[in-house]
């Protein structure tokens, strides 16, 4: 019996009283399936379809009794027939009465793709993804596609041991997902694809394909799946990175983190993270395929898996850094959002992390996690770090200037600086080292978001909340520190990129074949200069004299100077520049503090190479030619004396410096001479310059200069002025025009402070206790004459007249003589 009499078997005999529609479905299958669909009976079945829609459920209800049937009797040539005519119908009727039929469709769709035959999985995926692409002019209310995404998720898993049967059904099963989520996605009513139960799935099927067509086969190359040529609708990894895409290019501002969670959760999952390759892939394709105002989701979700692995071994830290940085760098010309201070507040916190991991916790190194010695788990650490510099530093110079001035305020606040508050970074469980390795890769990290970075004024660029810390670590004793400073001030103030002009030391013979670029000084900077200039000044005398400087310390030093001339030097401030060259020679000549002969001729060639540099920028021809006059000499008579000498490697040291070589120092008065002309008050030259005294240097644990200072109590020499001198001055003309006249009270000052400076740093401790001492006796006879004149001691009942502490007591009245107030007595 063939197929199609047993079909017809019990109403064989009565087939003009089945149904119209049943009739016009058999009439579609041929009686051998090879010879396909009969095109004129299923034209004459659509006609009937489109003609009476209320008939297409039962025309679907029937068809998929059909192909059940034909399933399970594994007559897979009917199956394919009876799905081409499903979707043809599908295709030419789009009535409201289509639903009920849908759902027959679905229903066929499901059967096919539940049985373990490739060919009927490809077939089913292949209706629906037909289906997927029809709009309905309706939504539908109930329909669910839960099955249909465990289902094609799982085939996007398939390990079938034919390699192009299993290509075929990982792309079947992707075509699938891509299906469903064009079905769903513009469907305010199938809101729930993107709710986690099926993100789970979509998203690490996608990845899975990814991540299997990104792995080396045994010749070390990115495997190719068999038989599937370059074409990428029949590449698993292709076809699964463009549903990615396209996946997340639909994705709103409320599915965002839904999206991304499911990709860090794989990642995880497989060990992605070390290395990272295919994390970074990952990543850069979300960022370029999500709208940009949702970058910041992104860029929160990565810092939140941050947080949750910060227990993790180094190298998945580090790649989860490394992947923030990819992020970071794509998102940071767009919008970013509220998350620009809470990345930089992560990485922080994450880099102090890693500090106390690489110096204080043995444990970690003998966990099972970790089991590199020692030096290998502090190397590792090391990656950590320089991915959280390099994040941050990229980060912040990408950022416009509005928001790189911010970032600069809050990296410098995080920077530990001693006797300060710090709130974030405590210092005292990581100890010294480990509070300077992050003063180090801090200030690391502050280079790379100031470089480039333009302001129009510096009083803006160099607020004192920046400037103070900032300036307070230029007087650590490190000369590494120091010199990450100097870089930072370097990128602030040099704002015409005139630094690469002026690298390396030395005599310029030609400054202005240099082509150096400057402008008129603004006013803002004339005023920032006037409040903050002899502050600048002093931290560079002080770091001048550090010990511990060597080559680069003085070459940065000297760029120093020389950038403040070109950026911010008026007439005013080249005559103070002058006097703190002046004053760094004079202290190497005098040398007070036995500076090593490397620092005091290393101060002297600096110095040298400063006023070569000035004379010529302010085109002053006798000051050009003192200044060469004397570095001529110093060319046959003392070349340790020059920068191109001095800080070679075996250059000979002389046992001292003569400061009666006149003619191989810079002289005062010769300068002056030379500015006599108008625009300069060369006068001020005679005045010397004297490094102001602030509190600062006791925050900064300084050993010479500071523990000297601290001695400095509130007693003044002239805190107690005689009185008889007090009344006995006069009051004339010459006075009160003394008293108007302010000029060079502020050097008198600094005069004073230096004398009592040096008496404090130069006489015995004898001397200096005994002058405390008399000030301090004579502060408390002062005071007891005081007491005694307003204290007076009360009444006593007792008889007795004492006498104590060489003060005779009044005597005291009897009880009886007693006057009480009248609200006393009852």
């Amino acid at each position: 019996m063939d197929s199609e009499s047993n079909d017809c078997g019990v109403c064989g005999c009565c087939g003009p009283l089945r149904p119209r529609y049943k009739r016009l479905v058999d009439n579609i299958f041929p009686e051998d399936p090879k010879d396909g669909l009969s095109k004129s009976d299923m034209e004459k079945l659509t006609f009937y379809a489109v003609s009476a829609p209320e008939k297409l459920d039962r025309i679907g209800a029937y068809l998929a009794e059909r192909l059940s049937r034909d399933v399970v009797r594994h007559r897979y040539g009917y199956v394919v027939i009876a799905m081409e005519a499903l979707d043809q119908l599908l295709m030419a009727c789009h009535s409201q009465s289509i639903k009920p039929f849908v759902e027959s469709f679905l229903h066929m769709v499901a059967k096919l793709l539940e049985s373990r035959e490739p060919d009927l999985q490809v077939l089913g995926t292949n209706s629906f993804v037909k289906f997927a692409n029809i709009e309905e002019d309706t939504p539908s209310y109930h329909r669910r596609y839960d099955f249909f995404v465990s289902q094609f998720s799982a085939m996007c898993h398939s390990m079938h041991e034919d390699t192009d049967t299993r290509n075929r059904i990982r792309v079947a099963g992707i075509k699938g997902l891509q299906g469903v989520v064009r079905k769903t996605v513009n469907d305010e009513l199938q809101a729930i694809i993107w709710e986690p139960q099926h993100m789970d799935k979509l998203i690490p099927s996608m990845l899975f394909n990814m991540q299997d067509g990104e792995e080396p086969d045994r010749t070390g190359h990115p495997s190719t799946p068999s038989g599937t040529g370059q074409d990428g609708e029949e590449n698993p990894a292709v076809l699964a990175e463009n549903c990615f895409r396209e996946l997340l290019g639909r994705a709103a501002y409320g599915n965002m983190n839904n999206a991304v969670r499911p990709v860090l959760v794989h990642l995880d999952n497989h060990h992605l993270w070390d290395p990272n390759d295919f994390a970074v892939s990952c990543f850069r394709i979300i960022m370029y395929s999500i709208q940009a105002q949702h970058s910041h989701h992104v860029i929160q979700q990565v810092l939140n898996h941050l947080d949750t692995n910060n227990k993790s071994t180094p190298r998945v830290r580090a790649g989860i850094v490394q992947v923030l940085l990819e992020t970071v760098a794509i998102a940071a010309k767009g919008s970013v959002g509220p998350t620009v201070l809470e990345v930089f507040n992560t990485l922080l916190k994450h880099l102090r992390m890693s500090v106390d991991f690489e110096l204080g916790e043995s444990s970690r190194r003998n966990s099972a996690c970790s089991v590199s010695s020692g030096r290998g788990k502090e190397s590792e650490e090391r990656i950590v770090q320089n991915a959280i510099i390099q994040t941050i530093g990229f980060f912040g110079g990408n950022l416009p200037d509005y928001q790189r001035a911010e970032v600069m305020m809050f990296i410098m606040g995080k920077v530990p600086v001693y006797g300060t508050p710090c709130h974030t970074l405590d210092t005292v469980k990581i100890g010294h080292r480990g509070t300077k390795r992050i003063q180090t890769m801090l200030l690391s990290s502050l280079i790379m978001v100031t470089s480039g970075f333009k302001s129009k004024s510096m009083s803006t660029a160099l607020p004192p909340s920046f400037l103070d810390p900032l300036f307070s670590i230029s007087l650590m004793e490190d000369s590494e520190l120091r010199q990450l400073v100097l870089e930072i001030l370097h990128n602030i103030i040099d704002r015409h990129d005139n630094r690469a002009k002026l690298r390396g030391i030395r005599i310029i013979p030609n400054v202005a074949a240099l082509k150096i670029k400057r402008e008129k000084i603004s006013k803002q900077d004339i005023a920032f200069m006037k409040k903050h200039g002899q502050q600048l000044y002093r931290h560079i005398y002080l770091g001048c004299k550090e010990e511990d400087n060597n080559h680069k310390n003085f070459e940065l030093l000297f760029t120093t100077l020389a950038i403040v001339t070109i950026e911010l030097a008026n007439e005013e401030v080249v005559i103070d520049l002058i006097r703190l060259s002046i004053a760094l020679q004079e202290m190497c000549l005098i040398n007070e503090e036995n500076m090593p002969m490397f620092i005091r001729c290393g101060i002297m060639a600096s110095v040298a190479a400063y006023l070569n540099f000035l004379s010529q920028m302010i085109a002053n021809p006798p000051f050009c030619q003192h200044v060469s006059k004397v570095i001529e000499m110093r060319s046959v008579e003392a070349l340790f004396l020059l920068p191109e000498h001095i800080f070679k490697d075996k250059c000979p040291l002389p046992e001292s410096l003569d400061k009666e070589d006149k003619h191989l120092y810079f002289q005062t008065a010769d300068i002056a001479e030379c500015l006599a002309g108008p625009g300069y008050n060369a006068e001020r030259l005679s005045v010397p310059y004297i490094p102001q005294v602030t509190d600062e240097d006791r925050l900064t644990r300084r050993k010479s200069f500071v523990d000297t200072i601290s001695l400095q109590v509130d007693i003044m020499p002239n805190s107690l002025p005689d009185k008889q001198s007090q009344l006995a001055e006069e009051i004339t003309f010459a006075t009160l025009k003394k008293a108007i006249d302010t000029t060079g009270l502020e050097e008198q000052e600094r005069e004073k402070r230096r004398q009592l400076m040096e008496k404090f740093q130069k006489a015995p401790f004898e001397e200096i206790a005994a002058h405390c001492e008399s000030k301090a006796n004579m502060l408390h006879d002062r005071l007891a004459q005081i007491f005694e004149l307003t204290i007076r001691p009360p009444p006593s009942p007792s008889g007795v007249v004492s006498i104590s502490a060489g003060h005779t007591q009044h005597p005291s009245v009897p009880v009886y003589e007693m006057k009480f107030p009248d609200l006393c007595v009852y």
